[in-house]
């Protein structure tokens, strides 16, 4: 697939002379590793250093950077945003890769709702009740247990798992091998055992949600657990019973979030973060990757360490912690020395 710099500049607003207009891009690449036909960005002026060795024919910078002759700028306010939509340009991956028609080893229910332009791939299973929107794409080995509803323009790759009842918005992505509506973990001690508390509740995803592989988002002992629309999931989250996940929030790899634990809106969560029960996380907060939060985080605060607490004060204390060595050595040559003048006096 070639583009023009005539197309591309088009599309980010970036201007450009008429004789660089012409010339043609065959594919995207870092600094590091572009060849003589692709294009590249740099959105972090600490990477400047690669534009003297880049092969790129085209680079989309921010303003104010110097760029070698040899390599045709694309001056944009926001580099890493215009980079996204020439990716956009290049991609000619396709939800009908996964599948497009449906299987004849698919397995639909009878009383299931399925909507015009709907694609279901090999040995997928729809359940009783189950309602699909129009233009949605379920993967193969895909299985919708009854009463699900999915909606329009969805995309479910092989092997995701939605249980009974669960809702799924307009435009979701979920990866492969995404579990919706396990039970939640609850067990109740008695008689010197643990008795399984019953989930009756269900799983809501909003539009635009998109859940990465192998992620498993537990149903709602009772009522709802849910994730708001325009929310982000990495690959191998656990997100426990009865959390609610506020709208535009990212999650890193292998978060983890206790039961009926909140999480605002705008919030950002680091890979391996681990958050306990019952916890409220304010709008806009941000916790560090592998922090473990044990109270309630406020609306834009940024915390991290273990336990977690403001990111200065962990920072300050990992730097005193460095220091520890250093300390007890002094602490033990005093020790000596006043040991020593003990000795001497006595």
């Amino acid at each position: 697939m070639s583009k023009s710099l005539a197309d591309i500049s088009s599309l980010i607003g970036a201007d450009i002379s008429p004789e660089s207009g012409g010339v043609i891009i065959d594919g995207v690449a870092s600094l590091q590793d572009a060849d003589h036909g692709d294009i590249s960005f740099l959105s972090n002026t600490k990477y400047a250093r690669y534009l003297e060795s880049t092969k790129a024919k085209a680079v989309i910078v921010p303003e104010n950077v110097d760029v070698p002759d040899s390599i045709v700028p694309l001056v944009v306010p926001d580099p890493y945003l215009a980079f996204l939509r020439v990716l956009e340009m290049f991609n000619d991956r396709s939800a009908r890769d996964i599948a497009d028609g449906i299987s004849d080893s698919a397995v639909i229910d009878p009383g299931a709702s399925i909507g015009n332009g709907v694609s279901v791939g090999p040995c997928a299973v729809i359940g009783n009740k189950v309602i699909v929107g129009k233009d949605t794409v379920i993967g193969p080995g895909t299985v919708l247990m009854p009463g699900v509803s999915v909606g329009e323009n969805c995309v479910l790759y092989p092997n995701v798992t939605i249980m009974d009842g669960c809702t799924i918005g307009d435009r979701v992505v979920l990866h492969a091998g995404v579990v919706i509506g396990s039970d939640g973990f609850g067990f109740a001690p008695g008689d010197g055992r643990y008795h399984k508390i019953p989930q009756i509740g269900t799983v809501r995803i909003e539009s635009d949600v998109e859940i990465g592989a192998n992620t498993c988002i537990d149903r709602a002992a009772f009522g709802e657990t849910v994730v708001e629309a325009g929310t982000k999931l990495d690959n191998l989250i656990q997100i426990a019973h009865n959390v609610r996940i506020g709208s535009n929030t990212v999650l890193a790899s292998q978060v983890g979030i206790s039961g009926s634990t909140t999480i605002g809106k705008g919030c950002q969560l680091g890979g391996q973060a681990g958050l306990a029960g019952h916890l409220q996380v304010g709008d806009g907060a941000s916790v560090g990757a592998q922090a473990g939060v044990t109270k309630d985080v406020q609306p834009g605060d940024i915390v991290s360490g273990y336990p977690a607490k403001h990111h200065m004060t962990a920072m300050r204390e990992e730097a005193a912690l460095r220091k520890l060595p250093e300390l007890l050595k002094l602490v033990r040559d005093q020790e000596k020395r006043i040991r020593d003048l003990e000795n001497k006096n006595s």
